[in-house]
């Protein structure tokens, strides 16, 4: 009896458990599910902190260009810039985007390197005044601890196909070949960064080449340069996005779904599977016959 009454206590406490838990989805899921969006609007991506990879940002711009809701695609950037790679993806969506629809570009705080790559691909770009862009460069470091290996008496053993298969081995010296090799490589990625600019604002090479040693500007600074276009917030490059776009009334701002809250959403579901299955268990287990086995290894 006192085993009965275990099994019907933990079965009462299970069903109040996965109630609570049900709750918390409709309540997560009425907030952040990808609801349709009434009316028309403008699509807000953002790209934020620094660029490592380009995955999200590539999937939102491609779903807001695709979107018959959607009218025009705003990119508020927020970076320091990052990788190379990704950095380019980004900038070729957004001229893909421009083939179907506007987007500007609103700069935060900061907007430098990869950022700004990303910035100039947009049909306009706001800054604020004391928004901080530019940075229109290429860098690598390296770490080399040879010397240090070689007080501590330690020695790299290298087996290579090719003569620069470990360049950049921080134990091995860092000699003129090595040196040659990278800032051949630094200086091509440079020059597809600058013609790229030069392409997207149609500015002259030249110009530009003239701006990009490295040098950080102010929002006011890189519009007397022709790096940006108007000086303005969020809300001023949304206004703009939202006439241009021949949208009327209130403006209709459209983010996409938080990945964080879906993720927790994932979360509360695989939680509320564990619980069903669990009082299943604890169903049977009233009224099947109990056993046990035991592994004891070979």
């Amino acid at each position: 009896m006192k085993r009965k009454g275990l099994l019907t206590a933990l079965f009462i406490f299970g069903f109040l458990f996965l109630s609570f838990f049900l709750f918390m989805m409709l309540v997560i899921g009425a907030v952040n599910q990808d609801l349709p969006v009434s009316g028309d609007g403008i699509g807000v991506v953002e790209i934020i902190g620094p660029i490592t990879d380009s995955k999200d940002a590539v999937v939102q711009i491609r779903k807001f260009q695709r979107s018959d809701q959607i009218k025009g695609i705003l990119l508020r950037i927020d970076t320091p810039g990052g990788a190379v790679a990704p950095s380019q993806e980004i900038y070729h969506a957004v001229l893909k985007a421009r083939k179907d629809k506007m987007v500007v570009v609103s700069m935060g705080s900061l907007a430098a390197s990869g950022g700004y790559y990303i910035a100039c691909a947009a049909d306009r770009i706001y800054a604020n005044a004391g928004s901080v862009t530019g940075s229109i460069g290429v860098i690598t470091q390296l770490t080399n601890f040879k010397e240090l290996a070689d007080m501590a008496k330690v020695k790299m053993v290298t087996i290579k196909s090719g003569k620069y298969k470990d360049v950049g081995n921080p134990f091995k010296e860092f000699n003129k070949d090595d040196q040659q090799f990278f800032e051949q490589m630094v200086l091509n990625i440079y020059e597809q960064f600058v013609e790229d600019i030069a392409s997207a604002r149609k500015m002259k090479v030249d110009d530009v080449r003239a701006l990009a040693d490295g040098r950080v500007f102010t929002g006011k600074q890189a519009l007397e340069l022709g790096l940006v276009d108007e000086i303005g917030t969020l809300y001023d490059s949304a206004d703009f996005l939202h006439k241009k776009a021949g949208l009327e009334g209130e403006l209709n701002l459209i983010y996409p779904p938080q990945k964080q809250n879906n993720l927790l959403k994932q979360f509360m579901e695989g939680a509320v599977s564990g619980i069903a299955s669990g009082i299943s268990a604890g169903l049977q287990d009233i009224s099947a016959p109990r056993f046990e086995y035991r592994y004891n290894g070979p």
